[in-house]
């Protein structure tokens, strides 16, 4: 099979690109392809966890051409979203394959060769836009193998009532963390949060300034070869009016990090202990590039160096959802960008 493009992931950064790549009067098919390993559409959103409502979700923007403007916003975003994204390729006709997984991508003599479990795609150019979700990362701890109680990552998180009259142990200084540990709290029989930094919040309001200058310092990272650090990250944790009322409550006391996991909790070097039924691992992910290792793009500083969108040591690549464009609003800026280069790319005689 072949196409001009292959889009891997339809996320938020791959439905974004395609779009682009639709206004560059590519066509679905022989100009580009979008494969997508979900059963349906709706990227990561699939999967959030129950209780998370579209009003309380971090950072869901309007995909380009298309306003996301949900009737109820206090519906699961499992549900908004997805329908959302359903439509938008539907509008658009972006013909999204799925389920495809991607296994690995190829420098061959003529292009690139990206090999999934439904066939081989050749192709001029790549726009990888993967995401994270298929990658939770879960820091290694001095006994975690002996703990007796249930280990969770976010990613796997029910919602709260299985934590019901249980002790739980939250790891991270994230949204993700403060949110689930709010809901938890008031069903379980104790909680205790824990970071490896002092989580720092903020008042003011997130504008496209501040949004600015956050993407600046996490690019300086990908332009260097480094691998990125999350943009939540950088941002710091909102201190809405339910933050502040659990900080008053005594729930988001802030514990450092434990020494080492126990048989029946977390203890520290100075010999504090706490008990534990649960350890919920709210430590993000990891970029899900697995695919992309026969190309051998990462350099020295263990991360590939990326200017904007565009892959330096190979420009045929475009990582979107990556590094600056983590947060739904850089996606969709990312998107359109790789899609106008590698629009761009195709028109230059050297592409043929």
């Amino acid at each position: 099979m072949r196409s001009d493009v292959v889009v891997i992931g339809a996320g938020q950064a791959g439905l974004s690109a395609a779009y682009g790549l639709r206004r560059a009067g590519l066509e679905p098919g022989p100009g580009f392809v979008v494969l997508d390993r979900e059963d349906g559409p709706g990227g990561a959103w699939r999967h959030r966890w129950p209780t998370l409502r579209v009003d309380r979700a971090h950072g869901i923007a309007s995909l380009p051409g298309l306003p996301f403007e949900p009737a109820d916003r206090t519906r699961p975003a499992a549900e908004i979203v997805p329908a959302y994204f359903d439509a938008y390729e539907r509008v658009f006709d972006l013909q999204v394959r799925r389920p495809v997984r991607v296994a690995a991508v190829r420098s061959a003599e003529r292009g690139l060769e990206v090999e999934t479990d439904a066939g081989t795609w050749h192709a001029r150019a790549l726009i990888n836009a993967t995401g994270t979700w298929t990658r939770p990362f879960r820091p290694r701890y001095p006994g975690a193998e002996s703990f007796r109680g249930r280990q969770l990552h976010t990613v796997d998180y029910p919602g709260p009532d299985e934590f019901a009259g249980l002790r739980v142990v939250v790891v991270g200084g994230g949204t993700s963390a403060v949110q689930l540990l709010m809901e938890i709290a008031p069903v379980a029989a104790a909680t205790t949060w824990v970071t490896r930094r002092p989580p720092v919040f903020h008042e003011e309001p997130f504008d496209e300034d501040r949004g600015r200058a956050v993407v600046a310092l996490v690019e300086e990272r990908v332009r260097a070869g480094l691998p990125p650090q999350s943009v939540v990250s950088v941002t710091g944790l909102a201190l809405t009016p339910e933050v502040r009322a659990a900080q008053e409550s005594g729930v988001l006391h802030r514990l450092p990090m434990f020494e080492r996991i126990t048989p029946d909790g977390v203890a520290w070097a100075d010999g504090t202990a706490v008990g534990a039924d649960v350890i919920l691992w709210a430590t993000g992910w990891r970029a899900a590039l697995g695919h992309l290792t026969p190309l051998r793009l990462r350099g020295r500083g263990g991360g590939i160096e990326v200017d904007g969108t565009r892959v330096v040591s190979d420009p045929r690549i475009h990582l979107v959802g990556y590094g600056p464009s983590a947060s739904t609003i850089g996606a969709n800026r990312a998107g359109q960008a790789a899609a106008r280069e590698v629009a761009a790319l195709l028109r230059e005689p050297a592409a043929a």
